[in-house]
């Protein structure tokens, strides 16, 4: 081809294609060059300096792996001091909440602002996948972010319910009530909802008390047995049926039945409603729980702030 080369004094191959069309072989321009020299000499330069080249397993005494670099850099090495970095500007908060009650933790703001925020972490880990991530609540169980509660929402009350757990009870009531009392209370209860407690139908509030509803819901009832001179309530964690808020959604007459019937954590009753919370730690304070003695502390003054306790 490069005797018929119809380009003379061009410096390609020889090698054309329809006619024109042809191979050049000049050289790269020297900014390439340079280029691609410099990158050589710098992933020379890092695999000395940092972690890089692999190693055969009979040139390592751990059977294999890489070089080390000579700065002793790591990625687990850079996190760890992060770690550290984090953990002493939260010791100086830590050491203070360490000896403090939750109480005392929200009479100071700019400790009570760490703690939500490290609580907020904890809460998402251990919490959210039942009450959700913002305290709303998922189906089939309660919701956080309301001034609703069943065992009472004081600092206290919401650290006892971490740390020890709850199992709500309540009697099923399918062979002590007629079908017709069972449908005047599910009435009533919905009607008790619709008007704030004020509407209940006479009947209702008979039955109410001829079969010992009182005896856990309260005389009221509003689920409160007895309320303290300092302001706190005795509660057997019994709901509070003068309200609109439904422990068991969506609420309603049916569902309304369906616990008046089969009750509430009922053992040998099929269609008993489950409601159970797992106990976080001890009243002992060990480390025996799923969370220690400081970290309950935390959820209890975010749990406290998302609903406003009582």
């Amino acid at each position: 081809m490069a005797e018929h080369n119809p380009f003379p004094g061009e410096n390609n191959t020889g090698h054309f294609w329809d006619d024109n069309i042809r191979e050049l072989n000049n050289p790269p321009p020297q900014w390439w060059m340079i280029a691609l020299w410099a990158s050589l000499a710098w992933f020379i330069l890092y695999g000395i300096l940092y972690p890089m080249f692999p190693v055969l397993p009979w040139q390592s005494q751990e059977g294999g792996g890489f070089t080390k670099g000579i700065l002793g850099w790591s990625s687990i090495k850079e996190y760890e001091q992060g770690v550290e970095q984090v953990e002493e500007v939260r010791a100086q908060y830590e050491d203070q909440i360490a000896g403090m009650s939750a109480e005392e933790i929200l009479d100071d703001p700019g400790l009570t602002q760490y703690t939500l925020a490290s609580a907020k972490v904890l809460f998402g880990d251990y919490c959210s996948a039942c009450h959700g991530s913002g305290g709303q609540g998922n189906p089939g169980y309660p919701v956080l972010a309301d001034d609703n509660w069943l065992y009472g929402g004081s600092l206290a009350k919401i650290q006892e319910s971490i740390t020890n757990g709850r199992k709500g009870a309540m009697t099923a009531h399918k062979d002590v009530l007629t079908e017709a009392q069972a449908d005047t209370l599910a009435n009533w209860v919905v009607e008790m909802a619709e008007t704030q407690g004020e509407g209940g139908s006479d009947a209702g509030w008979k039955l109410y008390n001829e079969k010992g509803c009182n005896a856990c819901h309260g005389a009221e009832a509003n689920g409160v047995l007895a309320e303290l001179p300092d302001g706190s309530i005795v509660t057997v964690g019994a709901a509070n049926l003068r309200d609109s808020i439904w422990r068991f959604r969506p609420g309603g007459y049916e569902s309304a039945k369906h616990t008046i019937l089969y009750g509430v954590n009922q053992p040998g009753v099929e269609q008993t409603r489950d409601a159970v919370m797992p106990a976080f730690g001890d009243a002992a304070g060990s480390l025996d729980g799923k969370l220690e003695p400081d970290q309950i502390k935390k959820l209890a003054v975010y749990v406290h702030s998302l609903g406003g306790g009582q």
